[in-house]
């Protein structure tokens, strides 16, 4: 019995003709690999050369960030000192970057630190991690987390990059009271986010200029609320 053919592979398809130096290079006037193509190119390098170049003269000359740029990150307290962190962890849960630790904790009628049932006990970031995307403060549901205009966090130890709660906290204002103590803009946590009961205790600076670490803010740091209008 003889056996079958065994069919040929088809022919591979003929490549299409490669461009010559001729041809004009897509999306170009002047032909590819001409003197005029060449020309062009260098004469864009060479005009460079000649222009002022422009250097801030950094760390000497401090230039002024944008007005929502993300920088250090800062827990905001209400007018009468209580603070707006509710230990919800939300915010570390939205870290992509895993750089959040928040320990939640009960408040009690004899020591309250903030107007919720609960409070942040512990609350971490570790700028080792962290990439400033800000999805933790629009996760925020109190405006407790914002980002302030400070960018200086360089340092040469890892564990001072691990920011504590102490660190982060804005600084009592005047009107304010150091918690614990008792909710003083009403009877219950829904008065905390009236404005009408905050008018008579909001003074001085806003709460987005503290700067705990001790180094200046630039600008002005824009609060969750005020992105959204």
């Amino acid at each position: 019995m003889a056996d079958k053919p065994v069919p040929r592979p088809a022919a591979p398809p003929a490549r299409p003709p490669g461009r010559t130096a001729k041809q004009p290079a897509p999306g170009s006037a002047e032909p590819a690999g001409t003197m005029a193509g060449f020309a062009k190119g260098f004469g864009l390098t060479f005009s460079t050369m000649f222009k002022k170049v422009y250097t801030q003269q950094y760390p000497f000359d401090v230039y002024p960030t944008a007005p929502r740029y993300h920088g250090r990150h800062v827990l905001n307290r209400h007018p009468d000192g209580l603070e707006k962190c509710v230990g919800c962890e939300l915010c570390a849960w939205a870290c992509p970057a895993d750089a959040i630790y928040v320990e939640g904790a009960d408040n009690t009628e004899a020591e309250r630190y903030s107007p919720g049932e609960r409070y942040g006990k512990v609350y971490q970031i570790n700028y080792l991690r962290c990439i400033f995307c800000g999805l933790c403060i629009e996760a925020c549901p109190t405006r407790s987390l914002t980002m302030s205009n400070e960018y200086e966090l360089a340092l040469d130890n890892r564990q001072e990059l691990i920011y504590t709660k102490e660190q982060l906290m804005a600084p009592l204002l005047p009107g304010m009271e150091a918690p614990p103590h008792p909710m003083r803009l009403g009877d219950d946590e829904k008065d905390y986010y009236v404005a009408k009961t905050q008018e008579p205790l909001m003074k001085g600076a806003p709460q987005s200029a503290a700067n705990e670490a001790g180094k200046p803010i630039v600008g002005r740091a824009i609060e969750v609320g005020r992105h959204h209008g």
